[in-house]
């Protein structure tokens, strides 16, 4: 354009940032700014507003906040409700409950007031005591609630079952002549059904459609995955079944909470019939739907079609995640198909695709449990060399199996790098060495170790007291030879 000598102005230009900001390409809308600038065209606060909510889309969190700070320590735009509801609302989806927070008293101080939305997502973002306290702080300085500050309050105490409070939530709402939505009612449902109380949601529903309020995908949706939660999946089916009969498009969602409840039954033949549907209605299978099948598939027994299931993916897709490879590795180990599994841990390595300490531990556990335990410590020893930090889990798989092997030497020198390499451990891992110890009489070890323990803050398991139970039976001296069991571990 520039060459054409076609006139730009703020709103191509703005338009053009946008578009860069959309297409995740944030450098490209800031490699804007100087031309902006020679062409004389001042700065504004929608062009700022957009690369700020560009920053947040990139997850480039502390760059936005910088620039949101620059902006008003060099008053080159006053930020006004949408730029700092844009900030808000980055900061509340990463979590900075506090930033937002501050955010809120910082507007009350200066020109622009907070509105409604402001107020919004600042109650949503909070505890649920704290939500309360600020909406009757708006009420106080005369903001009125509308019916998204409702809702997110209505969410938080459907989250903790106190359905008291939301009763008088909705009187209140009524009272302010608020009435509940299409929204509001999902929430409600889907609250009530992660409680199991799938028969008081449909009561609810049909209250609501007496009210002039028709559910949407979203509240049958909920509905569909309280049966399922309770393994009703012929009484989910039929709800599935209505909402296509009233005319409503199922969606990927309905699709998956389906296959997942009849994989979870086994029923995995309706499952894979129902996969084939969803090509047949003009969608498409995500990720999570193809990885649900694939571990129904292996929850059977039918490798072979687990695997057809992760070759289709490699050929049509959706590209398989970290969760699809974890699922094929243990499916592969579980019914000792070790070579299978590891050849394909060394491809994924070749290619460094999820090889993250998830995936060792898996890989390791695998070759533990199919009595590979040379192999698994050659895999965890590669992992010092690779630089890839250990976690707990990593240790006490290994420190299980040479407890069962009878290792324990080699156990006790785990636990000391696990401890030299700061990562303490846990109730599991002791209750693994005293169970190991039992297992092979080793007594007064066990009576060290169980010192260690309670300095700790540790105690017996169920599993360590039952095999404890079973080998004072057998050998009623072993109470003997630990004193400090009746005095610092009850079972």
């Amino acid at each position: 354009m520039r060459k054409l000598d076609i006139p730009i102005n703020e709103f191509i230009f703005s338009s053009v940032i946008n578009n860069y900001c959309l297409m995740h390409r944030v450098d490209c809308a800031f490699s804007l700014l100087p031309i902006h600038l020679k062409s004389g065209i001042p700065f504004n606060v929608v062009t700022f507003t957009t690369l700020i909510r560009g920053l947040f889309a990139e997850n480039k969190v502390t760059d936005a906040v910088v620039l949101f700070k620059k902006l008003m320590r060099e008053k080159i735009c006053e930020p006004n409700e949408v730029m700092y509801a844009t900030v808000m609302n980055g900061l509340s989806k990463r979590g900075h409950t506090e930033k937002t927070l501050s955010l809120l008293r910082l507007m009350e101080q200066r020109n622009t007031k907070p509105n409604i939305y402001i107020y919004s997502v600042v109650i949503e973002d909070r505890n649920l005591d704290a939500a309360i306290s600020i909406l009757n702080e708006m009420k106080q300085k005369g903001i009125p609630p509308d019916i998204v500050t409702y809702n997110s309050l209505i969410d938080g105490l459907c989250k903790l079952g106190q359905w008291e409070k939301v009763k008088t939530l909705f009187s209140e709402m009524v009272n302010l002549n608020i009435y509940p939505n299409v929204h509001t009612l999902s929430i409600l449902i889907d609250g009530l059904c992660k409680e199991g109380k799938v028969e008081d949601a449909e009561e609810v529903m049909k209250h609501m459609v007496g009210k002039g309020v028709e559910p949407d995908i979203i509240t049958y949706n909920a509905i569909m995955d309280g049966y399922c939660l309770r393994g009703q999946v012929d009484r989910a089916r039929r709800v599935f079944d209505v909402l296509i009969d009233k005319g409503i498009e199922p969606n990927i969602f309905s699709y998956n909470i389906l296959i997942n409840g009849y994989c979870k039954k086994k029923e995995v033949a309706k499952a894979m019939q129902l996969l084939g549907e969803i090509s047949q209605r003009g969608s498409k299978p995500d990720i999570v739907t193809y990885n649900t099948i694939q571990q129904g598939l292996f929850d059977v027994g039918r490798i072979g079609d687990a695997k057809k299931i992760y070759a289709e993916m490699l050929s049509r897709g959706p590209v398989p995640n970290s969760s699809t490879h974890h699922t094929l590795l243990k499916g592969y180990f579980r019914y000792g198909l070790v070579e299978e599994a590891m050849s394909l841990f060394n491809k994924l390595k070749i290619n460094r695709e999820d090889t993250d300490i998830e995936l060792y531990n898996v890989v390791i556990n695998g070759l533990c449990k199919n009595g590979k335990l040379d192999e698994a410590q050659s895999v965890f020893e590669n992992l010092s060399l690779i630089g890839l930090p250990l976690d707990v889990r990593t240790y006490k798989t290994m420190i299980t199996r040479f407890c069962l092997q009878g290792l324990l030497d080699e156990a006790k020198s785990m636990l000391r790098k696990m401890k030299k390499n700061s990562c303490l451990p846990d109730n599991v891992t002791y209750n693994v060495f005293v169970q190991g110890f039992l297992r092979w009489s080793k007594f007064s070890e066990m009576r060290t170790f169980m010192v260690e323990m309670a300095d700790r803050g540790f105690s017996f398991d169920a599993s360590t007291a039952g095999f404890l139970v079973n080998v004072v039976r057998e050998n009623p001296s072993v109470l003997d030879m630990i004193p400090e069991l009746h005095s610092k571990n009850k079972f």
